[in-house]
Formats: C-alpha cells, structure tokens, sequence
C-alpha cells in the first residue's frame, strides 16, 4: 500500500511539474478560461475566438479559416495545423498528408471537447505535440455550435452536477439538433460542415466530442466507431479491430484513465448488468454518415457525472492518443478508406441488379465484453402495503427482475461477459442498382443530393431505363414530431419496369464515391433516408396515397438505353 501511495505521489509531483514547466512558456491569453477559473466556467465564443487568433498570431503553423457563418452571424472557425503550414485544400492535397478532422460543441453544454482542443491546439503548436504535424495535417472546429455557446443555463445538463456552473443549450439557434441534422441538413451549420469541411477537405476521419448522459458505467470516456452496415466494412473494421483498441490501451498506459465501448444499461432488467447498448446506426448522426461516406467516423463520450477538469482530461488524452495513432498510420488510413471507395464503385458497376443491400436494420448482439467496468447497484427491501418487508425471495431477481428495488453504490466493479449490442442487422433490403432517375419537377431532390456532395446530371436527351418502380401501398408517420418532422415509413414493393425519360430529367449514376450515401438517401424504404424526412409527403399525398397504391416518382435503373 505505502509502494503505491508513493508511486502515486510521484506521478503527481511528475504531472505538475511538466504541466507547470509547460504554461511558464506561454502567453496568458493562450490559457483557457477554465484552466483561468479553477474549472468553474466554460469558455464564452469570445473566449474561444480570441485564443484562436493568438494562435494565429504566434504561430508558423496555424491557419484559420471559416467552414461558415452562423444564424446569428458569428464566424464557425476551423483551426488547420500544418507543418509546413497550408491555406487551402489544393495545398493539402499537394503535401500528400492525409487529412484529420476534429470537433467540438456539437451540443453546446457538452463543453470539455470545446476546451480539450484550444489546449491541445496550444500544445501542437507550442508545446511537445508538434510531431503530430509531421505526416497528417489537422482540422479543429472546436466551437461548431457557436451561437448556444454563449446561452447559459444552471440546469440545462443536470448530470454534469454544476461543473461547470453555467452551460450552454443543445440546439442551434434554429432549433435543430446538430447530430441528427446529417440527412435533412436544415441547419446552416450542416451545410457549412458537409459543404465547406468534408467535400471540400476531404478528411479521411472525423471525430465528434460530446458528453454522454445518465449511465453510470465505470469509464471516464466511451468511443463508438462509425456505424453503417450499408457501407463499405473496411474503414469500420479497422476503427473496431485496430484504432479503438490500441488507443484504449495507451490511454490507460500513458494517462491513467479507462476508456471503454460507447452503451448504456437498462437497470430495468436487474443487478448485475448483463447487457449494454449502443445508439443507432442512422446517418443523421454525422459520425455515422462517414461511414457512407468510405472514411473513419468516431464518437467520443466523456463521462457526465466527473468534474469538468476530469472530463476536459479524458477528452484531451482520447483525441491525443487517436492523433499519436493517425499520424502513425496516416497513409494506410488513407488507403484503407481509398480502397473502399473503389469498392463502392465496384460493387455497382459489376454487380448492379444482382446484390442486396439493408436498407432497415435492428440492433443485435456484437460480442461479450469480458470485464465490464459499472458503479455497484445495490438491491434493498422494499415496505409493503401491510407495513412488513418483502425478502428478497418474495421479488424474486427473474422472471419479475423489474420488481427489485436498486440504489447507486460508490464502488466500481468489473462484471464479466457483458453482452455488447453493438451490431446491426437488416430487416428489410432492397435491390442495388446502377441509379437512380429522378423527374425534373424533383429539382429538389436533386439540388439536396448535390449539396450532400452526390454527382446528378441533366438529361441532355431523352432516354430508355429498364429498372424498378416502387408501388407504395401505405405511408405512416410517426405521431410525435422528432426534430420538427413527422417520420415516415413508407410500405409497399418493387416491380419491374421500362421507363422513358425526358430531356432536363435528373440522372444519378451510382458508380461514384457517395454510393452508398446516395443509396441510403434515395431508397424508399430507408430507415434515414428521404422520404424519412418529409421530402416526399406533398407528392404522396397529392396522388391519394391513402386511397389507392402511388409509385415512388424516383426511378430505380438497372440498365440504360436510347
């Protein structure tokens, strides 16, 4: 005990003493108004702008830029850390560094990535991460979100317990949720990320920061990669297998901090936990597009109920060690998802018509989780109506396990075997084909699928399709608005058909690198995808779908004539 006590003492006088050496060579306006407050107070945009632009100032190897302006007119900065220092896309590609992208604030009173990045910034640039420069260049939007940044709350994130004392809101100034905007993209936001980030820098990874909310697991920080099983398999695999893994372990080996898969527990079904879950596998959720997209998505979830310089620090070494890793294998990431491209594009050009693909998928089981980290719950007696105890046995643990009664311990166990549900599986698939026709009174459709970064092409003379329609026989919409929207789900079955379309109609070729997104946005029967999000509702309903069956107006092709 007294060898451990001194080791940790030892570690400690360690970590200030660097931590201490390393702020005596730099500017005050470089520190963070957190590491400024005792961690009391998050930084306002202000705050955040001003650090950016004394890196700007003092540094050979920062450029900011913008990908955009908010509705409330405040630039959304995104920091590039090059080495020799780059301006523009055109330069990036010309360094044959892959690109890496992270950010912050999605939600607003998630703070600690917001913070995590200025610091880490500031030690790329100042410190001893400037090796991180040497075979990857570095996108940071630390303050995506920035005009909720600024509208505190006390109780807006109860889970955070105070820390800091005043937070932000989720939304944006419209009102839309930044994570589940991906499909529909109604936030300015989305559009300045997807438009001026992602097409235009072409990032072979993207790593959303956010604060988990409610489970009280046993780590200071949970990942998940991204998750799409109509995608191609390599960039997950790799994420799953190799990057996740071996970040964990050096997280755990340099900083002293456990890390663990993104899921939470249903205590529903008793003590001990014996299953987890993850969110769902919907491209709404950006890092989950990303893996339509053939790149390397990762979710990252620091543990609510730590303090904020807890938090800030999980986040810190989490994104430090995924950057140590990334400019390690910068180029085989870059092949990797290089080489599912290819295979996207493959896969329709040699088998269009042939293959199937999910186009709605359920949660199932991945894998056991052989030491599970979880605070201890405890069962108790309950009182009952006659004023005596039920014994344990009288609840009983199954089959009523709900009936026992838990209270939160302030130990963390390690609990065997867990089951992870952390996989997909398709409950309904539908045809791959070579495209997609869509009528030039869709021009919205087609304008939507440009701004997702898609290749659609006017018809310059009429043509001859053999393909699919889609009879739709029901359309059913969600009852409560989710996100201002009324989901639908649309029903019905493909038959086969020959089509003519005219001059100024829309050709979508599917062999080309959004494949897969394209796809997922186009299928009628997608869980994410268009007609989800209301994009067809006035045509269905103007033709009577609830009268009588209504095809689908966009064409599925297998082959082209004249």
């Amino acid at each position: 005990m007294k060898r451990n006590l001194l080791r940790a003492l030892l570690i400690l006088n360690f970590s200030f003493f660097i931590f201490h050496s390393a702020l005596a060579q730099i500017s005050a306006e470089l520190l963070t108004v957190p590491e400024k407050t005792q961690y009391t107070k998050t930084s306002l945009y202000a705050d955040v702008m001003d650090l950016i632009s004394a890196l700007d100032k003092s540094s050979d190897l920062v450029y900011v830029t913008k990908m955009g302006t908010s509705l409330e007119g405040k630039d959304i900065p995104v920091v590039v850390m090059a080495n020799p220092k780059i301006t523009t896309p055109e330069e990036a590609i010309a360094s044959g560094k892959p690109v890496m992208y992270v950010q912050g604030n999605i939600h607003s009173g998630e703070v600690e990535g917001k913070e995590a990045l200025q610091i880490l910034m500031r030690e790329i640039a100042f410190g001893d991460k400037k090796h991180l420069l040497e075979n990857q260049i570095l996108l940071f939007a630390p303050i995506y979100n920035t005009d909720s940044n600024d509208k505190l709350g006390v109780e807006i994130r109860r889970s955070q317990e105070g820390s800091p004392e005043l937070i932000g809101v989720r939304s944006n100034s419209q009102g839309w949720d930044l994570n589940r905007d991906g499909i529909k993209m109604e936030a300015i936001e989305t559009n300045a990320l997807i438009q001026n980030v992602i097409m235009k820098w072409d990032p072979e990874m993207l790593v959303d920061l956010h604060t988990t909310n409610g489970t009280w697991h046993g780590y200071s920080l949970t990942w998940a990669p991204s998750y799409h099983y109509a995608g191609e398999k390599a960039p997950y695999d790799f994420t799953w297998n190799k990057l996740l893994p071996e970040v964990t372990d050096k997280v755990l080996e340099n900083y002293d901090i456990y890390l663990g898969p993104y899921g939470y527990h249903n205590l529903r079904a008793g003590w001990p936990v014996t299953e987890i879950y993850t969110y769902n596998h919907h491209p709404r959720y950006i890092v989950n597009q990303m893996g339509l997209r053939n790149k390397i998505g990762i979710l990252s979830e620091a543990f609510a109920h730590e303090r904020l310089y807890q938090r800030m620090s999980s986040t810190h070494a989490f994104v430090t060690e995924i950057l140590e890793f990334t400019n390690d294998h910068a180029q085989e990431i870059a092949q990797i998802n290089d080489e599912a491209e290819k295979a996207a594009i493959d896969l329709v050009k040699e088998k269009a018509g042939k293959v199937k693909k999910g186009v709605r998928f359920k949660m199932s089981y991945l894998e056991d989780i052989p030491a599970y980290r979880s605070y201890e719950y405890i069962p108790y007696q309950e009182v009952d109506s006659a004023g005596g105890y039920l014994s344990m046995d009288d609840v009983g643990y199954a089959p009523n396990r709900d009936k026992v009664k838990l209270v939160r311990g302030t130990r963390i166990v390690t609990l065997e075997n867990v089951k992870n549900y952390s996989a997909f599986e398709p409950v309904v698939e539908s045809t791959l084909p070579r495209g997609y026709l869509i009528p030039a009174e869709f021009a919205n459709i087609a304008e939507h699928l440009e701004k997702q970064g898609a290749v659609v092409t006017k018809l310059e003379d009429s043509i001859t399709a053999n393909g699919e329609v889609f009879e739709a026989t029901s359309m059913e919409k969600g009852r409560r608005k989710f996100e201002g929207h009324f989901m639908v789900q649309l029903e019905g079955s493909f038959k086969p058909a020959t089509k003519t379309f005219e001059k100024g109609d829309y050709c979508v070729d599917l062999a080309q690198p959004l494949a897969n997104l394209i796809f997922y946005m186009l299928e009628p029967q997608s869980d994410d995808g268009l007609v989800t999000w209301n994009f067809f509702d006035h045509y269905f309903e103007r033709q009577g779908i609830n009268e009588s069956p209504v095809q689908y107006p966009v064409f599925k092709y297998f082959k082209l004539g004249k």
